[in-house]
């Protein structure tokens, strides 16, 4: 009887094994039949979608396709939003709200609300929920609701080559150079230079390059060494498991 009662729970773990390894296919499954692409846009048109570019599933929401420009190889994550005009089944106009260069990235839960035009310039990359904004709500009147009231809409402009980290907003009016480091949690109006960093609500440049000098202030770390040309990833593999015991290469 011992051996017959202990034969349940191993049975049961198996069983539940086997449900837990379907469930996993099952969404693997359903977010790659799930995502979008030029190739498998399912209900989305987009003014375009570039090639080797993918909105991962689930998408948040998306309305004005058509006025929204993806370009080459860019990464949307999950839960994603990407908006044109301030409501679904608008017309727009002739020329694209919303913009994405070629390889950018959006992070998992991010928003980017086009009322008026957004350009994202390419090799942009952004973590999770970063919100882009180019309206914001205006409290003009004390006496009616701030939701209720007209907001004011100004472009935004990202040039290429950004990090905007985790919780970042960018906010209407904002034009960020080339190479900006936007600091997780910074809220950003107004001019960024080329090459800055900043941080802080509201944010202020607390780092920029000079031609001369270098960063300033310099930074407190060495700057990390490129791999060399030529070398394989099978051979890097090989570096990794060597730093991870190196007994194994006497």
């Amino acid at each position: 009887m011992p051996k017959i009662r202990n034969v349940f729970p191993s049975l049961a773990v198996r069983r539940r094994g086997l449900m837990s390894r379907a469930v996993h296919h099952a969404w693997a499954w359903v977010q790659e039949t799930g995502s979008v692409t030029a190739q498998h846009p399912g209900r989305l048109r987009f003014g375009r979608i570039g090639a080797g570019t993918r909105l991962a599933f689930p998408q948040g929401t998306v309305f004005g396709e058509p006025w929204i420009e993806l370009g080459d190889h860019c990464v949307i994550g999950e839960q994603v939003t990407l908006t044109a005009g301030l409501m679904p089944d608008l017309d727009l106009g002739p020329e694209p709200i919303l913009t994405l260069g070629n390889g950018v990235v959006l992070g998992r839960g991010s928003h980017v609300i086009a009322d008026t035009s957004v350009s994202i310039g390419p090799d942009t990359y952004c973590g999770p929920y970063v919100y882009i904004t180019s309206t914001n709500h205006s409290y003009d009147d004390p006496d009616e609701p701030v939701g209720k009231q007209w907001p004011r809409m100004e472009p935004v402009v990202i040039g290429p080559g950004c990090w905007i980290g985790t919780g970042a907003v960018i906010l209407p009016g904002a034009r960020l150079g080339r190479n900006v480091v936007v600091a997780a949690g910074a809220v950003v109006r107004g001019e960024v230079p080329d090459h800055a960093v900043v941080a802080g609500a509201p944010a202020r440049v607390v780092r920029s390059w000079d031609p001369e000098a270098g960063w300033q202030p310099p930074l407190r770390t060495p700057a990390p060494v490129p791999i060399p040309e030529g070398v394989t990833p099978e051979q890097l593999a090989a570096v990794a498991r060597l730093l991870e015991d190196p007994a194994d290469g006497s």
